[in-house]
């Protein structure tokens, strides 16, 4: 080969490298969010007579108006809270209004969410005035130099920031009273099948490659000398990297927290460089399930992949990206 092929073979070379780049820069970013309504959920034949219709079709308001954000180039934060406010609106789900009651009779409020780009996360426990949790959680993220507010004082924060503050009876329905009464009155099966179910939560990845997540709970019920869960706690029920993903939990929280999941399977992923999906059921599958923890999480990867992971019968789930891929479940469905 004369000097002049040679160097036009590797110009050619060169010239299809730069290409192959200039058209992976071109290529856009696969935008995704995930969404949950809870782990554990009731029996079958206590689904309704539409055999859960009702739930599937709240999970698919909730996931298509985040992805819709997502769509018009909006951030994954503003994906997470728009899923996670539709939730708190749904009385099917133990969130805002619908939300369990506790000892008292009361709903006792729990949200937080963090931004994956810088780390900065907001959280709020026992709030029992504020119509949207997860907007106050926020509000602390973005307005305050704190990153968890509690109680009173959360709730006066909520006051100076200008949300929609509405009586605790607002919360309340008919359903989550009966519930109560079930579990006062010691009944086994309601105490094992309603403590804790339903809390929702979101993770996003946007068109920049930013994840979020967010979590909103009203605990469990007939919670006690004011108990808190993993979903305020970041690291335990949310938390999100960019680096490695977001995570979204629901279950029993003591053991979440015990276990730091969100956290743990973030860490998984950016130190040992596991797949999220191989990070997600080592700590759901294995660490939980030898320490006696019930329930799963929702979670996304800088990529767009998209995980949804849990121990118990099954947990309220859907998830939508910019393949085309659309899905809501809530047993061992096809995923």
């Amino acid at each position: 080969m004369t000097r002049r092929s040679a160097s036009s073979t590797v110009g050619a070379l060169l010239a299809l490298a730069l290409l192959a780049v200039s058209a992976s820069a071109a290529e856009p970013r696969r935008i995704a969010i995930a969404i949950h309504g809870g782990a554990g959920v009731i029996p079958r034949d206590q689904l309704g007579p539409d055999g859960g219709g009702a739930y599937r079709a709240g999970l698919e308001e909730a996931l298509d108006a985040g992805y819709a954000v997502l769509e018009k180039g909006g951030s994954s934060l503003d994906a997470v809270t728009t899923a996670v406010r539709l939730l708190e609106d749904n009385p099917l789900f133990n969130a805002g209004r619908g939300a369990v009651l506790a000892h008292d009779g009361r709903a006792y409020l729990d949200a937080s969410l963090m931004d994956g780009k810088d780390l900065a996360a907001g959280a709020v426990t026992g709030v029992t005035t504020v119509r949207h949790p997860i907007e106050l959680a926020r509000r602390v993220m973005e307005a305050s130099p704190h990153v968890m507010l509690s109680g009173t004082g959360a709730e006066e924060f909520a006051a100076e920031q200008g949300l929609e503050l509405v009586p605790n009876e607002w919360f309340i329905t008919p359903r989550r009273r009966k519930e109560l009464d079930s579990v006062r009155s010691g009944a086994a099966q309601a105490r094992g099948q309603l403590q804790g179910l339903g809390t929702v939560g979101a993770v996003a990845v946007d068109a920049a490659g930013n994840l979020a997540a967010a979590t909103s709970t009203g605990g469990m019920t007939d919670k006690r000398w004011g108990r808190i869960g993993d979903a305020p706690i970041i690291g335990a029920g949310t938390y999100a990297d960019n680096a490695a993903c977001a995570v979204s939990a629901t279950g029993h929280g003591e053991y979440f927290i015990r276990s730091v999941v969100a956290y743990d399977i973030c860490a998984l992923v950016q130190y040992k460089g596991w797949p999220l999906a191989r990070a997600a059921k080592e700590v759901v599958q294995g660490k939980l399930v030898r320490r006696g923890g019930e329930g799963g999480i929702i979670a996304v990867d800088p990529s767009g992949g998209v995980v949804m992971e849990f121990n118990s019968p099954g947990m309220f789930r859907g998830m939508r990206d910019s393949t085309g891929r659309r899905m809501t479940a809530i047993y061992e469905d096809p995923r």
